[in-house]
């Protein structure tokens, strides 16, 4: 049998509704660098670059709503390491995107914490 080698992501494909929203969250308040913007005829598609982090935004406002509570099978969250957990909460905080109370993972001891994105994806922030 071939063996697979997966050695990093590629790419993140989310769907949102608002692209205003989007923007202003993943641009203007997490630092996302634009590397293309396409008004499509069925959607519009907002490429994102912050690091080796790449983001397929799909802004399409008719999409069916995310379920996350309760939890459904698929994508749980969306997780970034940092490396200063205190630091990201009070950086968010500043530009007025509320995260949850910091915690420690059960196993590892690490920091973490959640805010929600635009669509209500959840993103966790993890030392």
């Amino acid at each position: 049998m071939n063996e697979m080698k997966l050695t990093t992501c590629h790419h993140i494909a989310l769907i949102v509704p608002d692209y205003q929203a989007a923007y202003t969250f993943y641009v203007e308040k997490l630092g996302f660098q634009v590397v293309a913007d396409h008004q499509r005829a069925t959607d519009r598609l907002l490429n994102l670059r912050s690091g080796t982090v790449t983001l397929e935004i799909f802004v399409k406002p008719d999409a069916p709503q995310r379920l996350s509570y309760p939890e459904a099978q698929g994508l749980r969250h969306l997780a970034f390491q940092v490396p200063d957990v205190a630091a990201v909460v009070a950086t968010l905080a500043a530009v007025g995107v509320d995260c949850e109370p910091i915690r420690h993972d059960a196993f590892t001891g690490e920091a973490m914490t959640f805010c929600q994105a635009p669509g209500g994806l959840p993103l966790e922030f993890h030392e």
